[in-house]
């Protein structure tokens, strides 16, 4: 018997192994299948090169549990080790028999897994004793056994063993007994272990049998040892993607449609992706891409493999190339991943662009599936918006679709305003914006329909990218100020008639939580509307952006913006500044007076305050005083005005029926107020 200790630095390596190395204690089962896959591998080369002649047998890899005894065993049919062999591989951790291997067959050992030495040792993690019982497929080679209680002093003596290959006994921890449950077992090898290249059998196949599930005589193979990515796509049909794919995600749609890849050359690389149907909620399905490193499940989180907008996507990426940690569990950023990544977003680029040439309806039929994942693209990967400008759509108010490039061609010879500028109409919700849009059409524009879930910070991108050309909401402004042709029409009210008509307005408008309302007044026709609400682009835009960037967090604090506009040149809006300024006349002529003079003062004041710069600070003084006055008089005589402007415009049902009206087509007339309109709706009629 060999007695010693494990070539080691530290004595602390176990606990380090147990809490640090790994991030999850499940993963020692990985792990030790993976050698098992790896020692049948390494047989299955020397086979094929002449190096070893006899029978390979039955390779299966068997995994079985011992409740009683507290034992998981995993045995394989591979090379097995000479005592020599594991003094060397086990007893020196990190010398990867895995890497020596590699360099001695590197034309032929393609399939072998492990690249290093410590994943053996996971099994601490669950285990306090394990053993190795070993024999190598080498001539006259006798078996061997090695045990270790997860100190570093170990056991090596001569045993017998009938055939060649390697049993690992783990004896569980009694802090890990869950992995002695047949349940547990079976989850983790679906999980890490459900397309490694070798059969794995756990257990009996069961068939129910006078009520009852029965075992059989049959192997329960737990794995899939040739699945789809590995084959050759001219092999494959529609119905073998679809199926692959209903058995990775089996409570999802069928996908849109998928890419196969594959490439020897300047990495390996091999998978399928899958496009899901993905109309909202960008969180709702990410890390749905699992990687693995020849058939090994390493992770579901691929940030580092692929840009960020592609862990939308479902499906499996496989290469050998991505540079993994000891526990395969943590990616490494390199030259290699970088070229993936670029490689997977161009696949996917050509894949849609390929779709739009080939079959442009199609694409405009999957359209709504696929723009939440073309938009977060093209925001997210300069390289991906590149290509997607040429196939992205863009859809109107009636349901057609054009490229950026036919949508230019079809406005710029009516949507340029004064300016030179381009002008893009859009909504965002057709129905609450129908008016607006109605008016949009009847002027000749075409709207654009933006109800998607990342428009707002995609619009902000492309005026960026494209040349003279802007985007308003169709309900920002009256229409002949969202596309402005000439110089805005004056309107043809006196300064003292407009300030009656806006005071009049205010002063019948409802007060609301967070929403601040401004009356402006504007010559907008004889046949438009008397009133409109519009809403502020900028600061609508600010407070959409607001959901997207936290530092702009402030502004979704910020009230609504809104603008009642009163159209001066619409006849109904004449007569309510005619009633006004006749039942206000006479009130008004004693204020209007008074404020007259003060105003004079207060500018003659300020005046004299500007040009007398080098009087005596008490002058100065005392003219401060006087110029605080005046405006307070002015303030005081303002607010007799809007007390009287106010209280006749209360009375006035037509100003009131006009601003619930405006109110009640923009979702703003609610509680108290949308009572009250109703009772004076019902009083008109």
């Amino acid at each position: 018997m060999q007695k010693g200790n494990i070539g080691i630095t530290t004595e602390n390596i176990f606990p380090i192994i147990k809490k640090f190395l790994y991030s999850d204690h499940e993963i020692f089962l990985r792990e030790v299948v993976a050698n098992a896959v790896d020692a049948t591998q390494k047989l299955k080369t020397l086979a094929s090169t002449g190096n070893f002649k006899g029978e390979l047998g039955d390779l299966t890899i068997r995994l079985s549990l011992d409740k009683e005894a507290g034992t998981l065993t995993i045995s394989d049919r591979g090379i097995g080790m000479t005592a020599e062999e594991v003094d060397k591989y086990i007893n020196q951790i990190a010398f990867s028999g895995a890497n020596d291997f590699l360099e001695k067959y590197k034309d032929d050992a393609n399939a072998i897994i492990g690249h290093f030495g410590l994943g053996f040792y996971s099994t601490f993690m669950v285990a306090k004793r394990v053993d190795i019982i070993t024999r190598s497929y080498q001539d006259g080679a006798k078996a061997v056994k090695w045990t270790c209680d997860g100190s570093p002093s170990y056991e090596l003596d001569e045993t017998d063993k009938a055939d060649r290959g390697t049993d690992i006994v783990l004896h569980i921890d009694d802090d890990c007994k869950d992995f002695l449950e047949k349940s547990r077992i079976d989850t983790l090898l679906n999980k890490y272990c459900r397309f490694l290249p070798v059969a794995i059998a756990f257990g009996k196949k069961q068939e129910w049998k006078d009520g009852k599930y029965e075992d059989t005589e049959a192997d329960n193979i737990v794995n899939e040892t040739n699945p789809l990515w590995t084959k050759q796509p001219s092999t494959l049909k529609d119905e073998d993607y679809k199926k692959f794919y209903q058995s990775l995600y089996p409570m999802n749609d069928e996908p849109l449609f998928w890419i196969h890849l594959n490439v020897d050359f300047p990495f390996h690389l091999t998978g399928v992706l899958y496009f899901p149907k993905i109309k909202n909620n960008i969180d709702i399905r990410r890390n749905l891409i699992q990687l693995y490193c020849n058939q090994v499940f390493v992770t579901d989180q691929v940030e580092n493999i692929v840009p960020d907008f592609l862990t939308l996507l479902h499906g499996i990426i496989d290469s050998p190339d991505i540079p993994l940690n000891v526990s395969r569990s943590y990616l490494q950023s390199d030259a290699n991943v970088k070229k993936i990544s670029s490689y997977i977003t161009k696949k996917v680029a050509d894949k849609l662009a390929a779709i739009f040439k080939t079959d442009r309806n199609v694409f405009e039929e999957k359209w709504e599936d696929l723009k939440l994942f073309i938009h977060y693209g093209m925001l997210s990967d300069e390289d991906f918006y590149a290509k997607a400008k040429d196939f992205m759509l863009l859809q109107d108010v009636d349901g057609k679709h054009y490229t950026l490039d036919e949508y230019k061609t079809l406005t710029e010879s009516n949507q340029k305003d004064k300016d030179e500028q381009l002008v893009w109409l859009y909504a965002q919700e057709k129905d609450a914006q129908y008016s607006y849009i109605e008016t949009a059409q009847k002027a000749g524009y075409n709207v654009l329909l933006f109800d998607g879930q990342l428009d707002t910070p995609l619009v902000q991108l492309l005026e960026q990218k494209l040349e003279k050309t802007r985007f308003s909401r169709v309900d920002s402004d009256t229409i002949d100020r969202l596309i402005q042709k000439a110089d805005a029409a004056k309107s043809t009210l006196s300064d003292d008639d407009d300030n009656l008509l806006r005071t009049a307005f205010e002063s019948v408008l409802p007060k609301q939580d967070k929403i601040n309302f401004h009356v402006e007044t504007a010559a907008g026709g004889q046949t438009a509307a008397p009133l409109l609400i519009t809403q502020s682009e900028y600061m609508r835009r600010m407070k959409e952006s607001a959901r997207f960037q936290p530092g702009m967090s402030f502004y979704g604090e910020m009230p609504d913006m809104y603008s009642l506009v009163l159209n001066t040149d619409n006849a109904l809006i004449g007569k309510i500044v005619d009633a006004l300024r006749n039942d206000t006349s006479e009130d008004l002529k004693p204020i209007v007076a008074e404020l007259k003079g003060l105003r004079a003062r207060h500018a003659a004041l300020e005046q004299q305050q500007e040009n007398g710069k080098d009087d005596a600070e008490d002058i100065k003084k005392t003219r401060e005083e006087a110029i605080e006055q005046a405006h307070a008089d002015i303030e005081e005589q303002e607010k007799k005005r809007t007390d009287i402007v106010g209280k006749v415009a209360k009375e006035n049902t037509k100003i009131a029926q006009l601003i619930d009206l405006a109110l009640l087509q923009n979702g703003l007339l609610k509680g108290e107020a949308l009572s009250r309109f109703i009772n004076r709706s019902t009083e008109l009629l």
